[in-house]
């Protein structure tokens, strides 16, 4: 049944059924994400090594060479629990065959993402990596849920489909082709849902899409 639906700053949401997931989910995990199943998830995904390592590759400081940090990109992709094995040697092989102008706009997107301009870095990545029909969600927001946990999401279709649905939330249509105006309101209405949420669910934005996921049919 559907429930009052609650009006943040940003796109609506089923608030009855985000309240129900809540409970469900804390009745079977006291503790929220400190409870030891969720800290053992935590552990076999590598959470906090990769944020560390993340933070240290792509900090502004860091940006001094365009193939240093396409090397960091691929790293943090073929080490990431997050991204498909199907399109980690595929990033991989891309990256290693793409010119000096690809690194840069790859470089350059990031660090715009990461430190500057968003909309202008998302734009750039997803250019870079669309000759190679490598625009996905995943590749695009990775490293930004990393180096920014408790400000970016990371975009799995599978989740966001999931959690659009189930949810009920009022955002621009999931496109497989990264779009800012998507990402932008998907966005603010995650950080809406957390907020409203047991601080015990909202450790990092990974850890919170991952209770919405394990709640969505």
């Amino acid at each position: 049944m559907s429930g009052h639906v609650s009006k943040f700053t940003g796109p609506a949401l089923n608030d009855a059924r985000l309240q129900q997931a809540q409970a469900d989910f804390l009745s079977l995990y006291p503790g929220g994400f400190a409870h030891p199943d969720m800290q053992a998830i935590a552990r076999k995904h590598k959470v906090q090594k990769m944020q560390d390592l993340v933070q240290q590759s792509f900090a502004p400081d860091a940006f001094v060479s365009d193939n240093a940090i396409t090397a960091a990109m691929v790293k943090t992709v073929s080490s990431s629990s997050l991204v498909s094995v199907f399109e980690k040697p595929k990033f991989r092989d891309f990256v290693a065959s793409a010119d000096s102008h690809t690194h840069g706009m790859l470089a350059n997107g990031l660090y715009e993402f990461l430190h500057g301009d968003q909309t202008r870095g998302f734009v750039a990545l997803v250019r870079a990596l669309a000759p190679a029909k490598l625009a996905k969600w995943s590749l695009v927001t990775l490293i930004p849920n990393y180096y920014h946990p408790d400000d970016e999401v990371f975009v799995k279709p599978t989740t966001a489909k999931g959690v659009i649905r189930q949810f009920e939330l009022q955002v621009p249509d999931y496109r497989p082709m990264p779009y800012w105006d998507f990402y932008s309101a998907y966005r603010e209405t995650i950080l809406a849902m957390k907020a409203q949420c047991d601080p015990s669910l909202g450790v990092s934005n990974v850890a919170f899409c991952g209770f919405l996921m394990m709640n969505s049919r």
